[in-house]
């Protein structure tokens, strides 16, 4: 076998393996069972954020798909212009020290996150959306691979934005450009650095159960329809996106993610397909 073939089957092998570093079960892999938080109080005021730098597209964890428990996921280009609200959750002692997807070694201590389709490494704001906290991250892993999360948070990061308490937190994720965040950086005087390519943040949000998407408005219709019998107590509608040419059935909103999670279950035990957590 030729060496170029047999590395590019090793690299292959090895991001196959990597991609699983978060969210997947791998009985020999880690000596917990349930992760938890670290021990002892930890003065998480004292972590810096990530410091955005350019780098370049790490060597692992970059497929152009990839499949984690029977689903498929899709890797993007590129991370310009990336913006989304939704669930934030956060992984800790379990994984500490195990490689993450990119290769690197993953500590709840340090300023990271692993995210199911961002290019590796991508460095991102968050913002909880609950009380409006702050941080800049490094998205270096893969996960979270549960279909309500958006992206889950080293335990130091979801320890400063207040996420660890619940489990987690509406949080709002902007990519960040390292040319643009060290230029404005390099401009500034003061020790407040202003984020790069800023996006409005809106602390106003309503979060709801989405539980199908059709072309047909009949179906979605009759989708509705079923739910409004089980519900009826419940506000579900049939509405109509122009932009994405389709009609969403959706239930809300809601109060918290606890209760969506608790109300998605109950509906996938009726027999329909478990709806998924949208923020609007």
């Amino acid at each position: 076998m030729k060496p170029v073939v047999l590395k590019t089957l090793l690299v292959s092998l090895l991001t196959t393996v990597l991609l699983s570093a978060c969210g997947t079960s791998q009985q020999n892999r880690y000596q917990l069972r349930q992760d938890r938080a670290p021990h002892g109080e930890i003065d998480v005021s004292r972590i810096p954020d990530a410091q955005p730098r350019v780098e370049p597209r790490s060597q692992y964890g970059n497929p152009a798909s990839y499949k984690v428990r029977g689903k498929t996921y899709y890797v993007k280009q590129s991370s310009k212009g990336y913006h989304a609200k939704g669930v934030a959750s956060w992984y800790g002692q379990k994984f500490h020290g195990h490689r993450t997807s990119s290769g690197e070694t993953y500590d709840m201590y340090s300023m990271t996150a692993a995210h199911k389709s961002l290019p590796l490494p991508t460095y991102v704001r968050v913002t909880h959306l609950q009380n409006s906290r702050s941080v800049i991250v490094k998205v270096n892993d893969r996960g979270p691979f549960h279909d309500d999360r958006l992206i889950d948070l080293s335990y130091a990061a979801a320890s400063k934005l207040g996420v660890t308490s619940k489990g987690t937190g509406i949080v709002e994720v902007v990519a960040i450009d390292p040319q643009t965040y060290l230029a404005n950086k390099s401009k500034t005087t003061t020790t407040k650095i202003q984020p790069a390519s800023p996006v409005p943040t809106s602390l106003e949000y309503s979060l709801y159960l989405q539980a199908g998407a059709f072309v047909s408005r009949v179906n979605a219709e009759q989708l509705r329809a079923k739910l409004q019998a089980l519900y009826n107590s419940r506000k579900i509608t049939s509405a109509y996106f122009p932009d994405k040419q389709v009609y969403r059935v959706r239930i809300g909103p809601l109060a918290s993610v606890e209760e969506a999670d608790k109300l998605a279950h109950d509906i996938n035990q009726h027999g329909l397909d478990r709806p998924h957590i949208v923020i609007d």
